[in-house]
């Protein structure tokens, strides 16, 4: 059984998984778990929860390697548990995955962004760090902006609050008159890079293609956790 957790990132997930992959909601603590309980072999983690309820744990993650689980890590939550478990085989895909495990990205709300409801396809209603630093690049690399102004734009979007940081809100802060300022946020917003979808497309693509189980072969062993019982 092949398993993938997604939501905002890829909310159109199942024009592109197929018939072998079961789609789930994004992880939350004792999901990754349930998975290998229930069989899954492959496991992808794209997306997963935060802020009001408990995240995926590591251990979670570390004990599905080491029942010789394929895990793959990408785009948004996942990338952030790739970077942190790949010593123990946790595979990480697509550049957003890259710069956390390199150093180049480091905080964790880079990938956060607020979005609707799963009823309302995860309507985006920010967006994250990650998509504006991948925009910038490519703007920059077209020459349709200078370097200076590109950096300018990606220090102004990493001062602002996950839940507040929009385009107008980023182009807010360039010293220009109010027409070049309307003219460069219909630039950004007709060339934005959406990286999340393009590293959780990738994810996809690795948990189809993936054999099952695991490779063989671990040098650790996951240590048991142990949970003191409660009083009477």
């Amino acid at each position: 059984m092949k398993v993938v957790f997604v939501g905002p990132s890829l909310p159109d997930a199942a024009r592109f998984v197929g018939d072998e992959v079961t789609l789930c909601p994004p992880a939350v603590r004792g999901d990754v778990i349930a998975a290998v309980n229930a069989g899954a072999r492959v496991i992808g983690i794209i997306d997963g929860g935060f802020e009001y309820i408990a995240p995926v744990w590591h251990k979670e993650i570390l004990y599905a390697l080491s029942q010789n689980v394929n895990v793959f890590g990408a785009a948004s939550m996942g990338a952030l548990r790739a970077a942190e478990c790949r010593v123990f085989g946790m595979v990480g895909v697509g550049r957003i995955y890259c710069d956390y495990a390199s150093g180049v990205t480091i905080d964790d709300s880079d990938v956060a962004l607020l979005h609707g409801p799963a009823e309302l396809g995860y309507k985006a209603l920010t967006i994250p760090l990650v998509n504006v630093r991948a925009t910038l690049d490519e703007l920059e690399r077209r020459q349709a902006l200078t370097r200076e102004l590109c950096r300018g734009l990606e220090a102004a979007a990493a001062n602002l609050f996950f839940k507040a940081r929009t385009w107008p809100a980023i182009v807010a802060s360039v010293d220009a008159p109010e027409t070049e300022r309307q003219r460069l946020l219909s630039l950004l917003r007709a060339s934005e890079v959406d990286q999340k979808r393009a590293d959780a497309l990738a994810l996809v693509e690795a948990v189809r293609a993936a054999n099952d189980p695991h490779p063989a072969g671990m040098t650790w062993q996951l240590n048991k956790t142990f949970i003191m019982p409660e009083k009477l």
